[in-house]
């Protein structure tokens, strides 16, 4: 079962260990501070920031992601997204799916967001295939946009808006519980 849950100061030590992982590094756009110091201070400044929030993913109640919003003070309503599973053995089984259309549920009904909108490398098939299963759509594309290890990458840019999925997240949460990745509350919501 997928839960998310506020992040919080303790979080501090596994979101380090995760975006040291070869596989989450791998996409990110910047790499991870190596010294647990500058680590913290980036953490520190995420958690204590009014203008974002984030949320580990729970996958049975271990932690197993992170899933994040940029951008929720902004007067037009609008979101920067960003998630990855930290967890080797939670990817791949419908964890970050699912984590998805409950972050949509906090960011359209809690947040009250009108767009969540991301950057994704056009080179992350697997992401790019989650956020099209969410019901993001394609917005742009930016040549040579991101620069990482002295290669630079293509990175498309995708977004969903709260009518959007307001049109589709009855169907999602329901086939979600139904596969038994989300409480059958969430979908009654």
């Amino acid at each position: 079962m997928i839960e998310l849950r506020d992040l919080a100061a303790d979080d501090v030590d596994l979101l380090f260990r995760w975006r040291q992982e070869p596989e989450v590094d791998r996409w990110l756009f910047d790499h991870p501070p190596v010294a647990f110091e500058a680590h913290k201070a980036w953490f520190d400044a995420f958690i204590n920031d009014p203008d974002r929030t984030g949320w580990v993913i729970l996958q049975n109640g271990t932690p197993a992601g992170f899933l994040n919003l940029i951008g929720v003070a902004n007067p037009k309503r609008r979101a920067r997204w960003a998630w990855y599973i930290g967890e080797a053995q939670a990817r791949g089984r419908g964890a970050g799916r699912a984590a998805q259309a409950l972050g949509l549920e906090r960011a359209f009904h809690q947040l009250n967001l009108q767009k969540v909108w991301s950057e994704i490398h056009a080179d992350n098939d697997l992401a790019l295939r989650a956020q099209t299963a969410a019901g993001f759509r394609r917005e742009g594309y930016l040549r040579r946009h991101s620069l990482k290890d002295g290669v630079y990458r293509d990175v498309i840019l995708l977004a969903i808006l709260a009518e959007e999925w307001a049109a589709r997240r009855e169907r999602v949460l329901k086939d979600l519980a139904e596969s038994g990745l989300i409480a059958s509350s969430h979908a009654k919501a």
